[in-house]
């Protein structure tokens, strides 16, 4: 009887443990979800996915490190693909949608530059990307992009216009050009001479961060 009685009460004990230790995993989860006040999301092509370095080389892990040494909690998601043009970008939109983004940096366009792209095209695709942002109050970073001179300037004037006309236009914060103090130094690349290093990428975050900070700013603002 006795005998019964205290496996009863182990086994009661045992599920008691079990339930207490499963409840604290939950409040464990539940506190990592709310440490973050937002999502930013970094849309793009190789340039933002990140080729040729490691995931934490990268600038969207770089953004995320730096922003949470400035105790701003918000989670980035590389949201880059190589290759992609901006007829990509705008294809997926419903997918970058689907993230649930407080913020987007949209950096897109270089391949369509390299391709020769007709400038009017991509300005479009862009617009239609930030008009679909914007009817869902997310708030978008645009990040210009310049093109090589040897392909002429009737192309590479119209390219690099195209991004402020785009700012102008729908009014969201303007980042001039993406590869600002990186594009023409070859000791900030990888061995292919296009995409940026690790150290690369740490001057383009810092570049980038004051007009992250005011996108938070501005998200605040709209809570």
């Amino acid at each position: 009887m006795k005998h019964t009685i205290l496996m009863g009460l182990a086994l009661l004990f045992l599920l008691l443990f079990s339930g207490c230790r499963e409840a604290a995993k939950e409040q464990t989860t539940v506190k990592k979800k709310e440490a973050f006040e937002g999502v930013i999301v970094a849309v793009g092509d190789s340039l933002t996915a990140g080729q040729g370095v490691k995931e934490e080389e990268g600038y969207p892990a770089q953004l995320q490190k730096q922003l949470l040494e400035a105790g701003l909690h918000y989670r980035v998601i590389n949201s880059g693909i190589s290759g992609e043009t901006s007829s990509g970008t705008l294809s997926r939109l419903n997918w970058t949608l689907s993230l649930k983004p407080d913020i987007v940096i949209l950096e897109t366009g270089a391949n369509d530059g390299l391709r020769g792209v007709d400038p009017g095209l991509t300005r479009k695709n862009i617009e239609k990307i930030v008009a679909g942002l914007q009817e869902r109050k997310i708030v978008t970073i645009l990040a210009g992009m310049q093109m090589v001179g040897n392909l002429g300037i009737g192309y590479t004037d119209p390219f690099r216009r195209l991004y402020q006309d785009v700012a102008e236009k729908t009014g969201v914060i303007f980042m001039p050009f993406f590869l600002e103090g990186v594009a023409t130094d070859p000791a900030l690349h990888i061995s292919d001479g296009i995409h940026p290093n690790r150290q690369g990428y740490e001057i383009i975050v810092g570049n980038l961060f004051p007009y992250v900070v005011q996108a938070i700013e501005m998200k605040k603002k709209e809570r």
